[in-house]
């Protein structure tokens, strides 16, 4: 069974754990950096991401982290997507820097400036484009993307979802709505990856 880790310093993170464990995955939740180490893949989830990444620097989690997402999967929602970029456009906080983009942070606003809207999606290695019910809560946006990323959601213009290697950034949170198909993208993205490294494995030995 697939054993995928949530963040759970703060945030929508017992949401994930729920989504993943309605598709059959063991979803744990990650706290300290011991906790890591069996893991097929990570989500981090919405919050506040000063907070979180405080709270990374407490729980000696910022270094197991950044070596965690340089090389296993990982979807990063909201708050998450903002830990995972390089750079943002405000104050300066621990980020994680595994994905070449530059986040704004609270992009559409404060917590009263929240909404509901559909977002474009068009999920990489895939011919699935759909709608999907965005979620926006004192969301980011995407300002710059390097050459490595790609574009998989947007919303009126504005860059709400990235994908790069093995890592998915989403501005949005998938996992307060019923539709579990990014959840489920993620998880075949983590078999596939898993598959992988298990044939490069027997063609090393």
């Amino acid at each position: 069974m697939t054993r995928i880790g949530v963040l759970a310093l703060q945030g929508a993170f017992r949401e994930h754990v729920h989504a993943l464990s309605e598709l059959g995955a063991d979803a744990v939740e990650v706290r300290l950096p011991a906790e890591l180490d069996d893991l097929d893949a990570l989500v981090i989830p919405g919050g506040e991401s000063t907070t979180v990444g405080k709270l990374m620097e407490i729980y000696r989690l910022t270094e197991p982290l950044r070596r965690f997402v340089a090389e296993r999967p990982v979807l990063g929602t909201c708050a998450g997507l903002i830990l995972l970029a390089r750079r943002t456009t405000g104050d300066e906080q621990p980020l994680l820097g595994a994905m070449d983009v530059v986040v704004r942070r609270n992009a559409f606003g404060r917590q009263v400036h929240s909404f509901e809207s559909p977002v474009e999606l068009s999920l990489p290695g895939t011919d699935m484009e759909f709608s999907f019910p965005g979620v926006f809560i004192r969301a980011p946006w995407v300002e710059e993307v390097g050459p490595d990323v790609e574009v998989v959601a947007t919303w009126e213009g504005h860059i709400v979802g990235v994908f790069q290697g093995h890592l998915l950034g989403l501005a949005f949170h998938p996992e307060l709505t019923e539709d579990r198909r990014i959840h489920r993208f993620f998880l075949d993205m983590v078999e596939k990856e898993s598959e992988a490294k298990l044939a490069a494995a027997s063609v090393g030995a």
